[in-house]
């Protein structure tokens, strides 16, 4: 379907879809060659939905924060002027390492289970493994601490920015920013989009617990239609159309994985796209696969992949290739 026309200015949205550490480098190298390609200013999209990782970025950049310094920030761990100024990131040691502790013993959420017995197949399996799953012990605190930084208290001054999480409690998605989820921080929300299941506490706000949005949705995609917008640009880490052959078992689990979470994008593409926007994905090739690796937390790779992706993306934008088919990714959905 051909996206509305019009005179002025396109009403563009951008989604930041989940990746953890490495994710988040890819992003914020995409980011700027989002920028540098499309001629705009990251932080000038009318809505920006964020996932997991991408809850940080797009809460930062709702904040004001220029991707000139979210890339600066991301080199050297800290920046001397700007909203992020005095605060000191340790990419080695906030995250809490490449690997999870010890989770805590027994089924992780029983309520979503017991609320959603009946309608179970209604779910997406990801939710659903994520509740019998047992709690994870990692703390996500230094994550909502950067966003405290920025935003102390509240949310944003501007309208349009969205953190996804999932109700650990009822198995619902909650948008948090947009009218009808509950009202809370910021960096409460993006705590609780980041709250990997099994790796990381879930986070609580109010009655309810949260886990990690990327449990519904690694982009949320479909969250953008209905909305009126002419352009949606996604910038998604765990989305992939290369089409190649690993030998290694690890790799191998991992595009498994990624082809899963194409597929669910490419459907959720269809929605927004039958809405009437048109919509660029924009996810790692084979260059960056290669720079990140099968285990998207490990730090040591994040300098590679942040070089990786200035390169890559720039020539992914100016050259962008059409979409597959959905139909190339059904055998795994």
């Amino acid at each position: 379907m051909s996206p509305r026309r019009s005179t002025a200015a396109p009403r563009r949205g951008l989604v930041l879809g989940g990746g953890g550490v490495l994710g988040a480098a890819w992003m914020v190298g995409a980011l700027k060659a989002l920028e540098d390609e499309v001629g705009v200013d990251a932080r000038d999209f009318e809505q920006i939905v964020g996932t997991s990782a991408g809850s940080v970025l797009a809460a930062l950049l709702g904040a004001g924060v220029p991707v000139a310094d979210l890339l600066h920030h991301q080199l050297v761990g800290s920046i001397d002027t700007g909203l992020l100024a005095g605060f000191l990131w340790d990419y080695d040691n906030d995250t809490g390492g490449d690997r999870p502790g010890w989770p805590k013993v027994g089924v992780g959420s029983r309520e979503l289970l017991r609320r959603n017995a009946l309608h179970l197949r209604s779910l997406p399996p990801t939710a659903v493994l994520s509740a019998i799953m047992p709690e994870g012990r990692g703390s996500i605190a230094a994550v909502g601490a950067m966003v405290g930084h920025v935003v102390p208290t509240g949310w944003v001054k501007r309208p349009g920015i969205t953190a996804v999480a999932l109700d650990y409690d009822t198995g619902e998605r909650v948008a948090f920013g947009r009218e009808g989820a509950p009202q809370v921080d910021l960096r409460d929300a993006v705590m609780a989009s980041c709250a990997i299941p099994g790796w990381y506490q879930p986070v609580r706000i109010g009655d309810h617990r949260y886990i990690d949005g990327g449990a519904w949705s690694s982009t949320n995609l479909d969250l953008m239609a209905g909305l009126g917008l002419d352009e949606v640009y996604v910038l998604a880490p765990q989305v992939s159309f290369v089409k190649d052959a690993p030998t290694q078992w690890r790799t191998r689990v991992e595009r498994q994985w990624r082809n899963r979470v194409t597929l669910r994008a490419l459907r959720e593409l269809h929605r927004v796209h039958h809405d009437g926007a048109e919509v660029t994905i924009l996810g790692p090739g084979e260059e960056d696969l290669k720079a990140i690796g099968s285990n998207l937390m490990d730090v040591t790779r994040r300098p590679r992949v942040i070089e990786t992706s200035l390169r890559t993306s720039a020539v992914a934008l100016h050259d962008p290739a059409p979409l597959p088919d959905r139909s190339d990714y059904e055998d795994v959905g």
